[in-house]
């Protein structure tokens, strides 16, 4: 007879999945036999759960699929918080089954005992306890559309005992699939927009991933604008190719234009971003627009004088022909020119490598854009080398920038990576990791190595927590505590059978790269790295200048002196990027 596992292995697999992220455990036994049974769903075996579950965040992002991670119950489940927040700070569906303690012994004080539908709540947009077998398939089948509909991590609790009970009702699995949808504010709202804009002298639009799927739409919006267009992070992959309006990226990452193009503008336009930063928009005064599919992110950053809740793409094309084209191109090419230099300056700083060690971060991102594949999938770990992706990592409408760019976690780019060659085997697959972030998952190596899955990680290799550094540096703070002893990596991978090499001259870099992006399997392709490396903002505030004169002098005064000199020959050229 079947049972309530065999009933969610086939809702699942009628639904579309092909593979669970996990780690078996006790309470998980029903489902993971039910899994060996059915035989059509792979069982992706990784090192901790937290890494199952970004895997499917990874999987779920390139695809736009449902994907699916498990935990047992206590501390297994409790593993995969971290990457369910990020699955709903980004806005991808995630599936969560938690397995629960024995229902006799929930609220005694039981051995693993923790109450998952309380701890998941923040995390998701639907979480349940499935206390009975009746309940089931009819709240999977909720769970599952609800991920999909509202694009977040909806959340299954089941006791261990409920998936090896016997299937109430039809044991064949009922299909959920995705649905789309136009969806369009009305003739009023559209009306009140272009008035807005047909207004205004200087417009510059900020584009996000909500631009997915609409860049034709989002090139003539700006072209009937002549406006230059800046992106969120989360949109560069989606805005910057094939775009004559394009003048760079905003925010603490981003670089001077896109600033400038934003506080020079009279109006403003937000399609599909919920960029979080308030001290960079437009000063007060200024018009704002905002379109996106979620109402309750509109005006969430700024003060916003017409709400347009829908798609970027049914949105932008029903506005377009309610604006008065406009034929004065002074701010844009104004903020054009402001973005060829700052291009050009940035370009400088990545190609001063050709004697001398460490390397410079700069250049070995501009490295990897050259030798990478047309369609490769980049993934940087948070701090520093989101820096130097969103800076030299070039877009073309094939490639694609995964990472924890809302929620901002360490660790993300691995075993977000693991989920992305899972589901696109062909496809290459390269982390940009920081020497931290994969130390503090460095058991994923494992899983490369368990799943054969042929990522390229890249490490930049600093012997520090860089970002961490930074942010000290411009609170006025001595460093500490943010030294990391590293062990050679490139040994380390090849002690653990995959492809390694060490990289700590220039003159190493190309080739080295170069055999790593073509070899069959994992690889792991160390690079030791410049730490006196500054990332600076697009803006540096009177705060922050005062604080790295306050760093400057408590470093001084502490006997460190060699590390100022250090900073200051490092980066004397990055400075010249403003």
């Amino acid at each position: 007879m079947p049972t309530v596992a065999d009933v969610v292995v086939a809702t699942l697999r009628a639904s579309g999945v092909k593979r669970v992220y996990g780690v078996p455990g006790d309470s998980l036994n029903g489902f993971t036999d039910a899994l060996r049974r059915d035989g059509a769903l792979a069982w992706e075996h990784v090192r901790h759960e937290e890494a199952a579950a970004f895997a499917a965040v990874g999987e779920a992002t390139v695809t736009g699929q449902l994907a699916v991670c498990v935990g047992s119950c206590g501390p297994g489940n409790l593993h995969l918080i971290n990457g369910l927040f990020e699955a709903q700070r980004s806005r991808v569906p995630v599936l969560a089954i938690a397995a629960q303690i024995p229902r006799v012994e929930i609220g005694g004080g039981y051995f693993q005992e923790t109450h998952p539908t309380e701890l998941f709540r923040e995390c998701s947009v639907y979480v349940e306890l499935v206390s009975v077998s009746e309940q089931m398939p009819r709240l999977l089948e909720i769970a599952i559309r609800s991920a999909l509909s509202q694009r977040g991590t909806a959340v299954l609790v089941v006791p261990g005992e409920v998936f090896l009970e016997p299937a109430i009702g039809p044991a064949e699995g009922r299909a959920i699939l995705p649905t789309s949808s136009a969806m369009c504010p009305d003739e009023v709202a559209l009306a009140a927009a272009a008035d807005v804009l047909n207004a205004a002298n200087r417009v510059t639009i900020l584009a996000g991933a909500g631009c997915e799927g609409a860049h034709d739409e989002l090139i003539a919006f700006a072209g009937a604008l002549q406006s230059p267009v800046v992106h969120a992070l989360r949109g560069k992959a989606f805005v910057e190719y094939d775009n004559p309006y394009d003048v760079g990226m905003t925010g603490l990452l981003g670089v001077s234009s896109g600033y400038r193009a934003m506080e020079h503008c009279d109006a403003l336009v937000m399609l599909g971003t919920d960029f979080p930063y308030r001290q960079f928009y437009p000063p007060p005064g200024v018009g704002v627009v905002q379109i996106d599919l979620r109402g309750e992110h509109i005006g969430r950053r700024t003060r916003v004088d017409v709400p347009l809740v829908g798609t970027v793409r049914d949105t932008v094309t029903a506005l377009i022909p309610r604006l008065t084209p406009k034929s004065d191109t002074d701010h844009l090419e104004r903020m054009r020119a402001h973005y060829a230099r700052a291009r050009k300056r940035l370009d400088a700083l990545a190609g001063g490598d050709r004697v001398g060690s460490p390397l410079h971060p700069q250049t070995v991102a501009a490295a990897i854009d050259r030798i990478a594949s047309d369609d490769a999938v980049f993934l940087p770990d948070v701090g520093s080398p989101v820096v130097w992706a969103a800076r030299y990592l070039t877009m073309n409408g094939r490639r694609r920038l995964v990472g924890s760019f809302n929620h901002g976690t360490m660790a993300n780019a691995l075993p977000q990576a693991i989920g992305v060659q899972a589901a696109q085997p062909g496809r290459q697959v390269v982390t940009l990791s920081g020497d931290g972030g994969l130390a503090m998952l460095f058991g994923e190596l494992l899983t490369l190595r368990q799943l054969a899955l042929p990522v390229k990680v890249v490490v930049f290799n600093n012997g520090s927590l860089a970002f961490v550094d930074l942010e000290m540096k411009a609170a006025g703070i001595v460093n500490y505590a943010t030294d990391l002893d590293n062990p050679n990596f490139a040994e380390v991978a090849r002690a653990i059978g995959l492809h390694g090499v060490r990289v700590e001259r220039p003159d190493e870099l190309e080739g080295a790269l170069r055999d790593a992006f073509v070899h069959a399997g994992p690889a792991v392709i160390d690079i030791v790295t410049a730490r006196q490396e500054l990332s600076m903002p697009p803006k540096l505030t009177l705060e922050q200048i005062k604080g790295f004169t306050l760093y400057a002098t408590r470093t001084i005064l502490s006997g460190r002196g060699d590390e100022i000199l250090e900073l200051a020959k490092t980066n004397l050229r990055a400075l010249a990027v403003e």
